[in-house]
């Protein structure tokens, strides 16, 4: 699908190239720091700390110069150019009347009566965007103080554009609008704390840098879920500093979920990122419309993408107390977030994994792709939470050759029996350890001491509904945990340059 069909705002990375010098980010191995001070034709512009990176402007006469010693100094781990991120704007309808039609199909209205809550205020939603407008008349009592990177300032305003029609604002409304004003609209979590954090400007655009600093903002914050309604095609290298951030994240129990994008693209062939992040805590988002099918623009993926929520046609806050229909995976993020945040409501001890497995479990079944086939579905999620029903964690996924998964059962009643309705593709212990054979599925099951049992969803190994992703690249299940560059992929952007860098330098961790 071209870009100019898009829907929803989505982020696309751009090399920027000056005209005299560009920017890169250069991480540093520990205690390297002082060292790359020293380095000579380099402008130290920012420092980020927690990522072990400096951002610097290198001037183009010596690029390949500095940037092979960078490497043979034995102090840096990696260079990316700081790309740019343009934000790219989508046609969007309006109706008079604000009909909010995926409340309704996601049950959260019966959720919120069986829960006897519309969630809390002490789980908390960071909406990394363009910025939200906090003094909305359906926000505001359920805002709290957040960061502009965009500009460097403690004001993440939403500002609006013929490139922004407030975008940010939109998703903080799907997330938790009060439902409190006459003739406005609902969240799904109404009842919660958003933290807006802008790294994206009126104009459409942002950059990695500041992408990676609102996260860590967020971090520093102590937010429970991340809503990321954007993302970029790019290789997992050029993403690697993103990619830990977000495992810094991740490694704080906090929920990042993601837009899959609107390419009408097959993830588990393009890479798409943060959406293919592929963490424990990671949650990657197509959409669905009022019909429950895949609307043509929404990315999908039977490996890459966990599940689809409503993303058509979504009524929302826009700023200056405004409402608007917007599309996208962008508008189906935040609607997962919000009910990630009203299920931790519920009990604040769910992790991740668990999350994950229960919406992917009792989602409604629909001819989307994705690991689960399923639309989100806020009543059974949380009856699942409420009544201690029994389910397994993970429920859906698929895996690479020889790759080792930890199975677990929750709300059982004594010791477990495990089974694989296909041992020869996934093996699986007494313990609920399994192992991936050989290629092909099979369908895990746990029985408790009372006889009740419980299945998981299918299980691929080296393939699944997409076809063959047992290549090299984004099919083929990656340990997220090694983010670095695969020999023979250059991260800089400029294959020519990466050629003759490794020419000068062949121990560069992109040379073969």
């Amino acid at each position: 699908m071209k870009k100019n069909l898009l829907f929803g705002i989505m982020l696309s990375l751009v090399v920027s190239v000056s005209a005299q010098a560009r920017e890169f980010l250069v991480k540093y191995k520990p205690l390297a720091y002082t060292q790359l001070l020293s380095m000579y034709g380099m402008n130290i512009k920012d420092t980020n700390h927690e990522g072990q990176y400096i951002k610097v402007n290198i001037p183009d006469n010596i690029e390949a110069k500095v940037i092979s010693d960078l490497f043979g100094s034995g102090n840096v781990e990696t260079v990316v150019p700081n790309y740019k991120l343009y934000a790219l704007r989508a046609p969007y309808t309006t109706q008079t009347l604000k009909q909010q039609w995926h409340i309704a199909k996601v049950s959260a209205d019966k959720a919120w009566a069986k829960a006897g809550n519309k969630g809390s205020s002490k789980v908390r939603v960071a909406v990394i965007d363009t910025g939200v407008d906090y003094n909305h008349e359906a926000l505001k009592s359920n805002m709290e103080s957040g960061y502009d990177f965009h500009t460097d300032k403690p004001d993440p305003m939403d500002v609006t554009s013929q490139d922004n029609p407030g975008h940010g604002t939109h998703c903080a409304g799907i997330v938790g609008a009060t439902g409190v004003i006459e003739g406005g609209t609902i969240g799904i979590s109404p009842e919660v704390t958003i933290i807006p954090i802008r790294f994206i400007g009126e104009d459409g655009s942002g950059d990695l840098n500041n992408a990676i600093k609102a996260i860590d903002f967020a971090i520093s914050k102590k937010v429970d879920v991340i809503s990321a309604s954007w993302g970029a095609p790019t290789t997992r290298s050029q993403a690697q500093l993103l990619l830990e951030a977000i495992k810094r994240a991740d490694d704080k129990g906090i929920i990042f979920v993601a837009a899959a994008s609107n390419d009408g693209e097959n993830n588990d062939k393009v890479e798409m990122y943060p959406a293919n992040a592929g963490f424990t805590n990671t949650i990657s988002v197509a959409a669905s419309n009022s019909k429950d099918e895949k609307p043509y623009w929404s990315n999908y993926g039977k490996a890459t993408v966990h599940l689809a929520a409503p993303g058509e046609e979504i009524m929302s806050t826009i700023p200056k107390n405004g409402y608007k229909n917007l599309s996208g995976t962008s508008m189906a993020t935040p609607l997962v977030s919000g009910l990630v945040a009203l299920m931790k409501a519920q009990d604040q001890s769910l992790t991740g994994t668990q999350i994950k497995a229960i919406l992917q479990s009792t989602g409604a079944k629909v001819k989307i792709e994705t690991q689960c086939n399923c639309r989100v579905d806020a009543l059974k999620a949380i009856e699942v939470i409420l009544d201690k029903k029994m389910y397994i964690a993970p429920v859906a996924g698929t895996y690479a050759l020889n790759s080792k998964v930890s199975f677990d059962a929750f709300n059982t009643n004594g010791n477990v029996i495990w089974n694989s309705s296909n041992d020869k593709v996934l093996k699986i212990s007494s313990s609920g350890q399994a192992e991936a054979i050989s290629k092909g599925e099979a369908v895990i099951s746990a029985t408790d001491e009372k006889g009740n049992k419980v299945e998981s969803l299918t299980i691929y190994v080296g393939k699944g509904a997409s076809g063959p992703i047992n290549e090299p690249g984004p099919g083929e299940p990656t340990d997220p945990n090694q983010p670095a560059p695969q020999p023979g992929e250059c991260p800089l952007g400029d294959p020519e340059l990466c050629k003759f860098l490794c020419m000068v330098q062949p121990d560069a961790p992109f040379c073969k």
